[in-house]
C-alpha cells in the first residue's frame, strides 16, 4: 500500500514511469553533440532533480526504502553540471549555483540528499563525493551539525542560513534528550507552512519559497507532485539519535530510519473498483 495519502496507485505508477523515461531520454540527449553551452549545465542538473524527485515518488508509492538510492546518477550528473558551469557561468552565477545563503532551493536539496545518504547508510565513497558537491562547510549551524554526525571534523557554522524555516528544528537538537521526541513532532506540525517565503530576503519573492511548494495544490493530475516529506526531520533524528516513534503517523514524516512502521493507505482506485463491482453484482458497496 502507498505511504502518501494523496493520489492512487495509478497516479504513482504513471508518473514514476514518466520520470524513469524522462531521465533515460535526458541521458541520451547528454550523449549527443552539445548545443548552446550556456544551457547545458542547467539541463544536466535537471537529471539530478529528476532523480531525487523520482526517489520521493517511489517512497510515496510505498516502495522499500532500500530501493530509493539514486546517488549514482546524482553524483555523476551533479559533478558534470558543476564542471561545465565553471566554464560558462559568471562568478555571480557560480555563486548562486553553489551557495546555501543565496539559494534556498539548493539548501533544501542538500539537506534532503544528506538526509537520504545518512538514513540509507550510503558507502563512504558516495558520502565523500556528496560532501564535495554539497560544500558550504561552516555556513550553517544545523546542516553542518547533521553532516558532522558522520563526518567528524566538519566545521560547524555559527548561524542558521534560514531561521524562519529551521530555527525550531535546531531547537530539537538543543532540547533535553527526554524532550527531543516531542519537540521533533511539534516541529513537523509547522514545517510546511514555515517554508513559505523563508528564503533570503535579497531574492525575488518567487525564489523565497521552495519551487515545489504548491505541487499537489495546483495541476495535481499533471504529475508534478512527489509528496511533501520532511526529510530534514528524519535526518536530525538519525544524526542525533532521537526516538522518532511519535512522528511516525505524521503525514509529512518519512519513515527512513527503520522502514515499515508508518501508516500505509489503501489504493483508492482499487476501492472504487471494488465498490462498483459490489453494486453491479448486488453486493454491499
Amino acid at each position: 500500500m502507498k505511504r502518501d495519502r494523496l493520489g492512487n496507485m495509478d497516479y504513482w505508477d504513471k508518473w514514476i514511469r514518466f520520470g524513469e523515461q524522462a531521465i533515460f531520454e535526458s541521458k541520451q540527449i547528454v550523449l549527443t553533440p552539445p548545443g548552446d553551452p550556456r544551457y547545458r549545465p542547467q539541463f544536466i542538473f535537471g537529471i539530478v532533480q529528476d532523480s531525487y524527485e523520482l526517489a520521493l515518488r517511489r517512497y510515496s508509492r510505498g516502495d522499500p526504502i532500500s530501493e530509493l538510492s539514486v546517488f549514482d546518477d546524482v553524483m555523476e550528473f551533479w559533478e558534470e553540471s558543476r564542471r561545465l558551469g565553471e566554464e560558462v557561468w559568471s562568478p555571480e552565477q557560480f555563486h548562486t549555483h553553489k551557495s546555501w545563503t543565496v539559494n534556498f532551493d539548493l539548501y533544501i536539496v542538500c539537506f534532503w540528499l544528506v538526509g537520504l545518504a545518512l538514513t540509507l547508510d550510503v558507502p563512504e565513497k558516495q558520502w565523500e563525493r556528496l560532501l564535495v558537491l554539497v560544500g558550504n562547510e561552516g555556513e550553517d549551524l544545523l546542516l553542518d551539525s547533521v553532516i558532522f554526525s558522520r563526518k567528524t571534523g566538519r566545521k560547524i557554522g555559527d548561524n542558521l542560513c534560514f531561521p524562519k524555516a529551521y530555527r525550531k528544528l535546531l531547537d530539537v537538537t538543543l532540547a533535553p534528550t527526554e524532550q527531543q521526541p516531542k519537540v521533533l513532532r511539534a516541529y513537523l506540525d509547522g514545517w510546511y507552512t514555515g517554508l513559505k517565503e523563508a528564503g533570503p530576503t535579497t531574492s525575488p519573492s518567487s525564489h523565497r519559497t521552495p519551487y515545489w511548494y504548491k505541487f499537489g495544490d495546483e495541476n495535481f493530475e499533471g504529475g508534478a507532485y512527489f509528496g511533501r516529506w520532511c526529510i530534514e526531520a528524519a535526518a536530525v533524528a538519525k544524526a542525533f539519535n532521537i526516538d522518532d516513534t511519535l512522528c511516525l503517523d505524521h503525514p509529512h514524516y518519512p519513515d527512513l530510519l527503520k522502514d515499515g512502521r508508518s501508516p500505509r493507505y489503501p489504493d483508492t482506485s482499487a476501492l472504487v473498483q471494488k465498490n462498483w463491482l459490489g453494486r453491479f453484482f448486488g453486493g454491499k458497496p
